[in-house]
């Protein structure tokens, strides 16, 4: 039950804790390079999983993954994969942990010809967040193309578990699309 009344969308639920990333944070433009990278290991994270899921372990993944500064984690070795896949705090996939070391290596790559990872991620929206004017949850898609544009070129600089799905996903997140839906309180403050 929604109890301040406010109009949200459609795929939040009544748990605080999602409450407050729709509210606050979900579909805001974001251009802060450790922020961004952030989001783009737990949206990487959340493949196949429910995002609150992510939600409830992202306190221990920041631990987990030193806040998740990118020069800290292109250093981890197999003994820290091995101490992460041993930690119940956060989603132990290999694979997955794989990748965001993987990912922090190619973020390491993209920021010597890019002037940085908001630079290189924004580019797929031509810099300003796309206005969308959805009136139904039905009506977003799960990609466009311009996810699958970006997910080519992340593939291109060695980027893993970044498809066009989950690429559109993170594109929502980090406000480079507005996917509020119309009805949504979120829509026009973020319009």
């Amino acid at each position: 039950m929604n109890v301040d009344r406010k109009n949200r969308c459609a795929w939040t639920t009544t748990d605080p804790l999602y409450l407050e990333y729709h509210d606050v944070e979900w579909g805001k433009p974001s251009y802060d390079d450790r922020h961004l990278f952030e989001m783009l290991v737990l949206e990487s994270m959340q493949s196949g999983l429910s995002w609150i899921t992510v939600l409830r372990k992202r306190e221990a993944f920041r631990s987990a993954f030193k806040n998740f500064e990118i020069e800290s984690i292109v250093r981890f070795n197999e003994k820290k994969i091995e101490q992460l896949l041993a930690n119940p705090g956060i989603i132990r996939n290999r694979a997955k942990i794989v990748a965001a070391i993987e990912n922090a290596k190619a973020t390491v790559k993209v920021l010597k010809t890019s002037d940085s990872l908001s630079a290189f991620l924004w580019e797929s929206v031509g810099g300003q967040p796309r206005q969308n004017r959805w009136k139904s949850g039905a009506d977003i898609p799960a990609q466009t193309e311009q996810s699958q544009e970006l997910a080519k070129r992340l593939k291109e600089h060695g980027f893993k578990f970044l498809g066009p799905s989950t690429c559109y996903a993170l594109m929502q997140a980090v406000g480079m699309v507005n996917d509020h839906l119309v009805t949504c309180f979120r829509h026009k403050e973020l319009r």
